[in-house]
C-alpha cells in the first residue's frame, strides 16, 4: 500500500493578532502604499471586483519584491471618499513600478472590531466615542479587514481594524 504525504495547505490570510492593532497609535511618515479604486453603489462594494483588484495589486507588489516578508504587517486599507468609489491601499516597502504609488503621513489611532461588514457604521460611532475619551477626533477613516470572506468563514471571526487619522 502506497502512503501519500499530506499536502501542505497554504495559509490564505495570516492569523490575526488583536494586540498588535487594538487601541494603538501609529505615526506614519510617508508610509508607502500602492493605490487602486473600485466602483461601489452607495458604499456597497462589488466583491468580485475587490478581490480581482487586490489580487492584481498583490501580484504587482510581489513581483517587484516590495511586499513585507512578515505577512502580518501587510495592510490593505479601504477608504470610501464618496458613495460610488472605494479606494484600496496596499502597504509596500518602497515604490512599485507599474503601480499608482502613494504614501500616508500623519498620526493614526486604531481599534479592532469583530462583526458583520454592515456593522461598520456602528463601529465608526464606537471609534468616535473611543477617540473622544482621548480628546481626539477623526479627520478621516481607513478600515483594514483582517480576513478575506473565505477565511472569515473558516476562522469564525470578521476582524476589522479602524484607523482614524487624527490631528496631533
Amino acid at each position: 500500500m502506497k502512503t501519500v504525504a499530506p499536502q501542505k495547505v497554504e495559509e490564505c490570510c495570516p492569523t490575526f493578532n488583536n494586540e498588535k492593532w487594538d487601541e494603538k497609535t501609529f505615526n506614519w511618515d510617508n508610509k508607502p502604499f500602492i493605490k487602486a479604486s473600485v466602483p461601489t453603489f452607495f458604499h456597497i462594494p462589488f466583491p468580485p471586483m475587490i478581490g480581482k483588484q487586490i489580487t492584481r495589486m498583490n501580484k504587482i507588489a510581489e513581483d517587484s519584491n516590495q511586499l513585507d516578508p512578515n505577512k502580518e504587517d501587510i495592510l490593505v486599507l479601504f477608504a470610501d471618499p464618496h458613495p460610488f468609489k472605494s479606494e484600496i491601499y496596499l502597504s509596500v516597502m518602497a515604490k512599485v513600478p507599474e503601480a499608482k504609488n502613494t504614501s500616508l503621513t500623519g498620526t493614526f489611532m486604531s481599534k479592532v472590531f469583530d462583526g458583520d461588514y454592515n456593522a461598520l457604521p456602528k463601529f465608526m460611532k464606537e471609534m468616535d466615542v473611543y477617540l473622544g475619551s482621548k480628546n481626539k477626533k477623526a479627520k478621516r477613516y481607513f478600515v483594514h479587514y483582517a480576513y478575506c470572506p473565505k477565511c472569515v468563514q473558516e476562522k469564525g471571526h470578521n476582524y476589522m481594524v479602524l484607523f482614524a487619522e487624527i490631528d496631533n
